[in-house]
Formats: structure tokens, C-alpha cells, sequence
């Protein structure tokens, strides 16, 4: 046999290149488990990484919900200035007048006045002037109506209504009860459910006790 054999049969080269053989294997291992230890550092990174991009849930709700809360603000606030300028127009409809409508009455207070100033042979003199007079008065009352102005009158011995009538005076009256009026000063206006100006009148008052007895007595 030849002196590169041993007794296990392998030569000299063989057993060089099995050597070289185990240890590129070895080498090739350690390379694949650093490389797989280097993909599990870089997924943990990753993850880290990826958990410190997440959102933070509650303060989303959060915002979410100051978001919502603004908004019902806002439309809250937009309805009511939408009814607001929808009951400024109609009060401008109905009551925008009113200033002008006060100075008009003074027009017809003057024609009222004049009217009952006027006596018989006055008005059988220039019975045609004080008609025109008359008539311009009532056109000038119409065109109040039209525009939702309305006259207040009081009669003699009605209620006084504090509502429709300012009492000028006080004034016991017999046979009259409390509270009743008895004279009409100014008539008065409302237009639509406003008072425009209210009723002069004058109002009976309670009766001293001795005119009470006293009127008793005439009764009796």
C-alpha cells in the first residue's frame, strides 16, 4: 500500500478535503443563525416601532366627540337666528308702521276735534264743507283699518280697561258704580294686538259715604 494511506483507508487529500468540507458548512451555520438572529432583532424593531405609530384611541374619541358637541352648538345657534329673523320680518310687517301711524293720528284727532266743535247753524251754513270734513275723517279711518290699525272707542258706562284706557281723572258720580267711564277724552288706537295709544277717559270713582246715604235716602 501506498504511504499517504492510514488505516482508515482515506488518503491524505481525501481527509484535507473533507476538513475544508466541515468547516465551510460550519462557517455557512454561523452565517444562517446570525442572519436569522438579525431578522428577529429587526422585526422587534419594527413592532416597537410600529406600536409607537399607533393612535391613541381615547384622545380620538375625544376629539370626536368636542367635534360633535361643536356642531350641535352650531346648528343650534344657526335655528334660532333663523326664527328670530323670521319674527323680526313678520314684526316688521305688522308693526312697522307704528311711527307713522302716530303722527297720522294727530291728523285725525284734529278733524275729530274740529267735527266736535261745530254747531247746528254752523253746519247748516256750510253744510257741504263739514260733509267733506266728515268724509275725510272716515277715508282717513279706512285707510288705519287697512293697515291693521284700529280704532278704540269706549262708551259711557262701560268697564275701564287698563289695557285699552288711561284714566285722566277720577270723579264720583251718582247712580254710577266704581270703575265705569264716564267721559271720553281721546279715542285710542292698537294695530294688530299692540296698543298704539290708549283711550283718555275719565273714570267714576267711589262715592263719599254721606253722598251714599244721601242716595239712599233719594231712593227710598
Amino acid at each position: 500500500m501506498s504511504e499517504d494511506r492510514k488505516e482508515d483507508g482515506l488518503s491524505k487529500e481525501e481527509r484535507n478535503a473533507m476538513a475544508a468540507a466541515e468547516a465551510a458548512a460550519a462557517l455557512e451555520a454561523g452565517a444562517n443563525g446570525n442572519n436569522e438572529g438579525d431578522k428577529a432583532d429587526a422585526g422587534h424593531d419594527a413592532g416597537a416601532e410600529q406600536g409607537s405609530d399607533m393612535p391613541d384611541v381615547a384622545a380620538l374619541e375625544a376629539e370626536r366627540d368636542e367635534l360633535r358637541d361643536k356642531l350641535l352648538r352650531a346648528l343650534a345657534e344657526i335655528e334660532n337666528l333663523r326664527k328670530r329673523a323670521e319674527r323680526e320680518r313678520r314684526e316688521a310687517m305688522q308693526y312697522g308702521g307704528s311711527r307713522l301711524a302716530r303722527d297720522i293720528l294727530s291728523v285725525y284727532d284734529n278733524l275729530t276735534r274740529a267735527l266736535s266743535l261745530v254747531t247746528e247753524e254752523q253746519r247748516k251754513a256750510a253744510e257741504a264743507f263739514i260733509e267733506g270734513i266728515e268724509l275725510t275723517r272716515r277715508a282717513l279711518l279706512s285707510t288705519l283699518e287697512r293697515h291693521n290699525i284700529v280704532l278704540i272707542s269706549p262708551e259711557k258706562g262701560e268697564d275701564f280697561n287698563p289695557d285699552h284706557h288711561e284714566a285722566m281723572f277720577e270723579a264720583p258720580v251718582p247712580g254710577t258704580e266704581q270703575g265705569k267711564v264716564i267721559e271720553v277724552m281721546r279715542e285710542g288706537f292698537r294695530i294688530g294686538d299692540r296698543l298704539l295709544r290708549p283711550a283718555q277717559v275719565g273714570v267714576s270713582a267711589r262715592a263719599p259715604a254721606a253722598s251714599e246715604a244721601a242716595t239712599e235716602r233719594n231712593e227710598s
